[in-house]
């Protein structure tokens, strides 16, 4: 803007100084030129005058004269002439001034030079005689004036440009300045140019405007980095070439991706074949879906395009930990199959013995025998069928209520019920520890301690010890049931919690049991906010400990 205001500026100043000149040169000219023409014509009066009193004597009286006078009679022939021989010149008849004197009494006219830079004007006079007196001189012509003067035009020239070279600078840095100094952070605060007030005044409002939208979407983008740093899914986002936009801690994770990708390719990022044709064919269907394992874990990936106006802008790929999932489908399966398989056995030992009894094809001496397997199978199935509603009640959350237990006396009950099995496998039972009170179900407890203290029995040795500590640690309460048993080996640790599952399969058959224990225990434990957890080493015996909140009843 700066320089435009300088050229303009200058251009003026340049404009106006050779319009200036121009026009000083034209009225100079003009003047001049007119008061020769009056000298002139006052010249030629009065030699007329003394033409007519003195004739051709007063004439050459004056040959020095600065005009020239030429004497012509009617027909055009030369009689005198102050500047050449009168003989030599040609006839002046047609001469516009001869002519125009003849007629009217008077006549003038102006001839140039070839080259153009001298002028000749010409006045003449008709006599009383009839002759013509005519009186002429030379001058320049305004291009002759004008390249005379060209040395002195191209001096004041050069010294005006540099003078207003100066002031256009000066000026355009004093009109550009105020422009240059305006906050437009802060377009009201400003003492700039009266004009700019409106303008300034839509800045502020614009400002305004911006800095609340600026506000919303910071808001906004908190609000999504918010949600999608708290999601347990994963979320990425990419642009229609690849570019990772945004990525969530969860995404991270299942990628392995640490510090920031965004910015980056996603083939940085991961290099997996089949997430990347995943990517390629929700490219071309619109979405797409892949189920994967990792780190011991199962997911799956969902990939949507993302279109606007028919255009791809880009893709969202989501990554779901369906572990879970995949693991209760799994487990439901198994508990299905185990289910069956564990019905079915009983059921058909108690159908064989039955039908063998009623076909009489039992001695009688071994009737009761038969008699009592279909009792102790039957005892097996209803142990079995309880266990399972037990587990069934736990998954569901059925209402049961809770009360004030004093943990201590409840864990003596039990264990004086499991005396006569204890005593049967050659197995000392112990309490040790203080009272502790807690909230919570009697009937769930109850089953905890039994199934704890019946499993450390089983699976103990010949004059083994199981040891039941009863303490308080901080906000809970907490059974340790510790046994000299066979123990666990470490990879089955995880799983002994688990429905039917069984460590030493053909073992557990001979000591007999549902293989739901540990689980009751499990889901009872977690019905009351409680945890359980296991150490173990196989052929020292194991140790359970479950923790209970001591909440009040309300």
């Amino acid at each position: 803007m700066t320089r435009r205001i300088f050229r303009s500026i200058l251009a003026v100043a340049v404009a106006v100084l050779l319009s200036c000149i121009a026009l000083v040169m034209g009225v100079l000219y003009n003047y001049f030129g007119s008061v020769q023409e009056k000298e002139l014509l006052t010249q030629l009066a009065l030699a007329a005058e003394g033409v007519e009193q003195s004739g051709m004597d007063y004439l050459r009286a004056l040959d020095g004269s600065e005009s020239r006078l030429t004497w012509i009679d009617a027909e055009g022939r030369v009689l005198f002439d102050s500047r050449s021989e009168a003989e030599s010149m040609e006839n002046h008849a047609e001469r516009e001034e001869i002519r125009q004197a003849l007629e009217t009494g008077s006549g003038r006219s102006s001839r140039y030079s070839a080259t153009l830079t001298e002028q000749t004007d010409y006045y003449a006079l008709r006599l009383s005689d009839g002759t013509v007196l005519r009186s002429s001189t030379a001058r320049l012509t305004m291009l002759a004036l004008t390249l005379s003067m060209l040395y002195p035009f191209v001096l004041i020239l050069a010294a005006a440009l540099a003078l207003s070279l100066v002031l256009a600078r000066r000026l355009s840095r004093k009109i550009v300045s105020p422009l240059e100094n305006i906050n437009l952070d802060k377009p009201l605060d400003n003492d700039a140019y009266e004009e700019l007030s409106p303008i300034l005044t839509r800045l502020e409002m614009q400002h305004r405007e911006i800095k609340l939208q600026k506000e919303e979407l910071r808001e906004r983008k908190n609000e999504f980095l918010a949600v999608i740093g708290n999601m347990r899914e994963g979320l990425v986002l990419l642009s229609d070439n690849g570019t990772v936009l945004s990525i969530n801690p969860a995404a991270k994770a299942f990628f392995g991706v640490r510090g920031s990708c965004t910015g980056q390719g996603f083939i940085t990022v991961e290099r997996d074949r089949e997430i990347n044709l995943t990517m390629e064919a929700a490219r071309r269907n619109g979405s797409a879906e892949l189920s994967l394992s990792r780190g011991g874990r199962e997911y799956q990936l969902r990939v949507s395009r993302v279109e606007a106006e028919d255009r791809p802008l880009g893709l969202v790929i989501s990554v779901f930990d369906i572990t879970d999932r995949v693991f209760a489908e799994r487990s439901r399966r198994e508990f299905t199959a185990n289910v069956s398989h564990e019905l079915k056995t009983p059921l058909q030992s108690i159908m064989g013995s039955a039908e063998l009894l009623e076909n009489g094809l039992v001695r009688t001496e071994d009737v009761p025998r038969f008699i009592g397997r279909i009792r102790r199978e039957s005892a097996r199935l209803l142990a079995l069928i309880e266990d399972i509603i037990r587990l069934s009640q736990l998954d569901e959350k059925a209402e049961l209520s809770f009360e004030e237990l004093e943990l201590y006396e409840l864990v003596r009950e039990e264990l004086s019920a499991l005396e006569p099995k204890a005593a049967e496998r050659n197995v000392k039972l112990a309490i040790t520890g203080d009272k502790a009170t807690l909230c919570g179900v009697r009937q769930l407890l109850g089953e905890v301690v039994f199934n704890l203290c019946d499993n450390a029995i089983k699976y103990n040795r010949d004059g083994g010890s199981v040891t039941v500590n009863v303490s308080e640690s901080g906000e809970n309460a907490v059974i340790t049931v510790s046994d000299t048993g066979i123990g666990i080996p470490h990879e089955a640790q995880d799983r002994v919690f688990e429905r039917f599952y069984r460590v030493d399969k053909s073992r557990s058959r001979q000591i007999g049991g549902t293989g739901l224990g540990l689980s009751i225990v499990k889901h009872a434990v977690q019905y009351m906010d409680g945890s359980v957890s296991l150490e173990s080493e196989h052929g020292a015996g194991t140790a359970v400990t479950v923790t209970i909140p001591k909440r009040q009843c309300r």
